[in-house]
């Protein structure tokens, strides 16, 4: 094999799942640069490497160095100091201070800063603070170096050393050692299937309790982000046998061992007419029951509002909001002003805001406790925006505490109201619902709105939907499309939509609702890319990032979320100083999507901001939310995704004036009415189809929705 060494001019591509990796090498006395290409995850500019591998001619792209093995190396020469320290890896050194540095050491440069790093206060203009903290991140990255080889020495990607670090600090590589399945729990990123590759590499073997005992937890975790809270235990079992490749009574005997510890749940439920064992996590059976409970705490305890004459207080309000409600509208508004906990469900169009409206203006009478809530920070701006009142995200009205890893509002500290009422309730999750519910005092009343016609939430159950089917809490259905709705062909499609009739696609030009026709999967892409970026904003005026989404059924594919958002992002936002992490390029003015609840940053799953810096000699990245700037360091840009682009289910409880949906059968797996008809009520002001009628068809008769297990309705009805 032939052998290079130099130092990473630039990153031209990075695969981050694979480690694939394009960069120009520049050689010590050379003034050519060399295209060196190979697995080399985390590999960063200003590095020096030394490569082994062959040459290559490549057709295109002419003579490159394929890499076979590569090692990070201290650099040669003094133009290689001064383009590692100015490259960002070390914080607070950019160009202009390693220059100076260089200057002043030369070639000794590094062994200064390793061995005498006060000496570097003789540099000008680098002060005390600056010193203490550069010396802070050279310490950092020694430590985060060794991480890397040692990862990369048990086939682990070394682009997890830094979040490792972070996690366990000095003790990462013994933390690691010493049960490397905990990865999978505490590093984001990290699946069962990279620790297990570690802890063959380690020597545990296959049948190791600890091995079977996280293959088991980390195959209920998938499940969950599946959406189930529980499974049936017979095909849990062979699915987990499958993965662990392990004997069926070695693995019954760790069931029943984790059972007895209190790490996971064994319960019978009635499943097609018979009694089933399922699994669950501990703390989702705990959350599932815990809803059940809370629920009938509340329905059994006086409420502090008095009692009113609903027949009054209908015609007051009627008088005072100067509207006539329908008879279903009135009967939902009486039990929602008699029932310690009401649902109210329907589709876009009949009438959830005014009937909320009017609840507020009836019960503003009686208190001036009372609370708003939504999933996300969207709808809750969306909810304030209709109430006039405050609403948060329910996160946010429940103030998580940092030191506990808990919420800080619950049974011991409840919210001081005697009114909750909560929109978008379908978007709740398991999790969320009990700690919402607990931390409601027992005299208030809770009002849930939703529609359960939409996708069930992105994390575990489908809670609206067991509590309806529950019968064990009262609800209003709104039906009636009232008379200015109707004359939105977008909820008339939606409605049916949700009916499974055919949508109307006339396309007349004073329409909300438009569907283009185009049979291939590249044509898609152009026409949205043109839509998008010129005709939608010539023709209505929008704003290409702020008016109008782009909401796909698919992550992957020419028309999936991943590939328009690199066609939008060139379309929309194209410069020439991109930020590149695990493959994909960060700019400023990007549009970005949260991707898990953070609550350290106080971001959550599915929000959506702006790229307003990039600062790559602190190697941070702010992103503008709801009107506050977040600051994400490197190391964490995973939790951040490209957001010209989501899936339908991510944008759920959002709206935006456009909407923009491709339609097509290459997503023939996930063409169901709930997800298109939430992708169409996403919309306020336009929705445009993009694809075949074909699929169209097949989404609109596709009334399969993916079955979730859940035991919560089987739970409420067991409580009485």
């Amino acid at each position: 094999m032939d052998s290079i060494c130099g130092y990473i001019e630039r990153i031209t591509f990075q695969n981050g799942e694979t480690g694939y990796t394009v960069a120009q090498l520049q050689q010590p006395g050379s003034s050519s640069l060399i295209c060196i290409i190979g697995s080399m995850p985390a590999l960063q500019p200003g590095e020096t490497v030394r490569c082994s591998g062959h040459w290559k001619q490549h057709l295109v792209y002419g003579r490159q160095f394929e890499v076979v093995e590569y090692q990070i190396q201290a650099p040669a020469d003094i133009l290689g100091i001064k383009k590692y320290l100015g490259s960002g890896l070390v914080k607070g050194i950019g160009p202009t201070y390693a220059a100076r540095i260089v200057e002043k050491f030369g070639a000794e440069t590094l062994n200064i800063i390793d061995q005498e790093p006060d000496r570097l206060l003789e540099v000008r203009g680098l002060g005390a603070k600056r010193l203490e903290k550069l010396k802070g991140c050279w310490s950092d990255q020694k430590s985060i170096r060794e991480v890397m080889v040692f990862l990369q020495g048990n086939g682990v990607s070394p682009a997890y050393a830094q979040k490792i670090f972070k996690r366990y600090g000095a003790q990462s590589i013994q933390k690691v050692k010493e049960n490397p399945f905990n990865l999978a729990r505490d590093i984001f990123g990290i699946g069962f299937k990279s620790a297990d590759t570690i802890a063959r590499k380690l020597g545990i073997a296959q049948d190791a309790p600890q091995r079977i005992d996280a293959g088991i937890e980390y195959a209920l975790s998938e499940l969950s982000s599946d959406g189930h809270v529980c499974y049936p235990v017979k095909e849990f079992i062979k699915e987990a046998e499958a993965m662990l490749e392990i004997e069926h009574a070695l693995f019954e005997t760790r069931v029943d061992i984790l059972k007895n510890e209190g790490r996971i749940e064994l319960f019978n439920l009635v499943h097609e007419g018979e009694q089933t064992l399922f699994i669950w996590l501990k703390q989702l059976f705990f959350a599932e029951s815990g809803i059940a409970r809370e629920i009938l705490r509340l329905q059994k305890a006086p409420c502090h509002l008095r009692r009113i004459d609903a027949a009054k207080a209908l015609e007051w309000v009627q008088g005072v909001l100067k509207i006539q409600l329908a008879a279903n509208q009135q009967t939902s508004i009486e039990c929602a002003i008699n029932d310690k906990v009401h649902i109210i469900t329907g589709g876009p169009g009949t009438g959830k805001s005014t009937i909320t409206n009017a609840i507020l203006t009836i019960t503003g009478k009686l208190t001036q406790k009372i609370m708003l809530a939504a999933p996300t920070g969207r709808a809750a701006k969306r909810m304030s925006e209709i109430t006039r009142q405050k609403a948060s995200t329910i996160h946010s009205l429940l103030q998580f505490d940092f030191k506990l890893g808990c919420f800080k509002r619950n049974r011991e500290s409840p919210l001081d109201c005697d009114l909750l009422i909560v929109d978008e309730a379908s978007m709740i999750d398991t999790s969320l619902m009990y700690n919402l519910l607990r931390a409601v005092p027992s005299h208030a009343r809770v009002i849930l709105v939703g529609d359960i016609n939409q996708l069930p939430s992105v994390g575990p159950g489908n809670v609206l939907k067991d509590l309806i089917g529950s019968r064990r809490v009262s609800v209003s259905i709104l039906n009636q499309i009232f008379r200015q709705a109707a004359g939105s062909r977008i909820i008339t499609n939606a409605h049916r939509i949700n009916q499974g009739t055919f949508p109307e696609i006339n396309n007349q030009p004073d329409s909300d609702f438009f569907f283009i026709e185009a049979a291939e999967t590249e044509n898609v892409l152009k026409e949205i890319v043109a839509l998008v970026s010129h005709r939608l904003p010539k023709k209505y005026g929008f704003d290409p990032l702020n008016d109008i989404q782009v909401l796909t059924p698919m992550k992957r594919g020419e028309i999936g979320a991943e590939n328009l958002n690199i066609a939008l992002q060139q379309a929309l936002n194209a410069r020439d100083d991109p930020l590149m992490h695990a493959g994909r390029r960060f700019l400023v003015g990007d549009k970005v999507m949260q991707i898990r609840n953070d609550y350290q940053r106080e971001v959550f799953n599915g929000d959506i901001g702006r790229v307003v810096e990039i600062d790559a000699q602190e190697r941070q990245l702010t992103v503008g939310i709801d009107g506050r700037e977040v600051l994400y360091e490197f190391s964490d840009l995973d939790e951040l995704m490209l957001s010209y682009a989501v899936s339908i289910h991510k944008y759920q409880g959002s709206e935006c004036p456009c909407i923009v949906i491709p339609i097509h059968t290459s997503h023939f797996m996930l063409l169901t009415r709930n997800l298109l008809y939430t992708g169409v009520t996403r919309g306020k002001r336009l929705v445009v189809l993009v694809g075949t009628k074909k699929a169209l068809a097949i989404a609109v008769r596709n009334d399969d929705v993916r079955k979730r297990y859940t035991g919560l309705r089987q739970a409420l009805m067991g409580y009485s």
